[in-house]
């Protein structure tokens, strides 16, 4: 199986079983949905994408499109409704971020294939090069090197993606969900060009994600 094959299979079956999770607004020290690092697909890619998730019939759930399509770095702490230009940690995040991209080339990641998972539906990332891998791991060192332990310390993360919708609520029709989900499991949406990773937080707008950069460094 590929690296998302049996996902997608994990994913399928729970969503049919009615073991569907979702998110709820944030609330202050909550473990999702704090701050992170991400990079953001630009260009023609990301009206792909856009146009993918809008034929997901979600209503009343995250529809995610535009700026607020990322490939997810690493999870940085509990969310912060407030994030101060001052705070000591935000300032360790921009400086470790920045020490882990310099030199580095634009990351490269092929988009191809949709999985549901119990938590939304997601488009399949595979990195043509080794840039994300080589990020994840300087900022991983450089975060621990400044006394920084973060969410995922200690954890591998080795599966790259962009979320098309977080469910916010109980799943109405799972199983149109996972037929959507099957026929696109081949959809080819092209190679995104990652070239500036971000610190962000997110904002709930009410009915979805709002992603705003706090820090960002270039690469390539």
């Amino acid at each position: 199986m590929s690296d998302f094959a049996e996902f997608r299979v994990r994913g399928r079956a729970a969503l049919l079983a009615g073991r569907a999770t979702h998110d709820v607004p944030m609330v202050e020290g909550a473990r999702r949905w704090g701050a992170a690092a991400v990079l953001r697909p630009q260009g023609e890619i990301v009206d792909r994408l856009t146009e993918l998730a809008a034929t997901i019939e979600a209503p009343g759930h995250w529809v995610h499109g535009g700026s607020a399509l990322h490939v997810t770095l690493r999870s940085l702490e509990p969310y912060r409704a407030r994030i101060p230009e001052d705070d000591p940690l935000r300032r360790a995040y921009a400086a470790a971020l920045a020490e882990a991209a310099d030199g580095l080339p634009t990351a490269r990641v092929r988009l191809s294939g949709v999985s549901p998972h119990p938590g939304g539906v997601l488009v399949c990332g595979h990195p043509e090069d080794d840039t994300l891998v080589t990020l994840w791991k300087r900022f991983a060192h450089a975060l621990e090197s400044r006394g920084v332990r973060d969410l995922e310390h200690g954890r591998v993360r080795d599966r790259w993606y962009v979320s098309l919708v977080h469910f916010a609520g109980p799943l109405a029709d799972p199983h149109r969900l996972v037929e959507w989900c099957d026929a696109h499991a081949g959809v080819a949406l092209g190679t995104a060009e990652l070239g500036t990773a971000e610190i962000v937080q997110f904002v709930h707008t009410g009915t979805g994600i709002r992603v705003e950069a706090l820090e960002h460094a270039r690469l390539g």
